[in-house]
């Protein structure tokens, strides 16, 4: 008895952990025209994420300052997990068009166009 409740609370240790809440991966819908940093992606950035107190100049809050294309693009790869996950922007939350319009971007290989 004693060795079903520990499985039983291992599992349901295991289940529960797997669920974390929030953090659904999107899948972005890239069958539209190609995104471009300058019309698409920079703007939200800038106005999302390159703000005080996250990823302004300067800051040392995850990959750093966000503020202009190397800098973007050099975190393209945790960009792209965080938006995805949901987990970024920490005090907002983007649209699909913006969360669409990030990931297809840094798919296409992130281009500074």
């Amino acid at each position: 008895m004693k060795k079903i409740i520990v499985a039983f609370t291992g599992l349901a240790i295991i289940l529960l952990s797997s669920c974390a809440k929030g953090k659904v991966d999107y899948s972005p819908d890239c069958s539209g025209a190609a995104k471009t940093f300058s019309g698409d992606v920079g703007p939200v950035i800038s106005s999302y994420c390159a703000t005080s107190g996250c990823h302004a100049a300067g800051s040392g809050n995850g990959p750093g300052s966000l503020t202009i294309y190397s800098e973007i693009f050099n975190a393209r790869s945790s960009i792209r997990r965080q938006v995805g996950n949901g987990s970024m922007p920490k005090n907002n939350s983007l649209s699909n068009s913006q969360k669409d319009a990030i990931m297809c971007w840094i798919d296409s290989g992130a281009p500074n166009n």
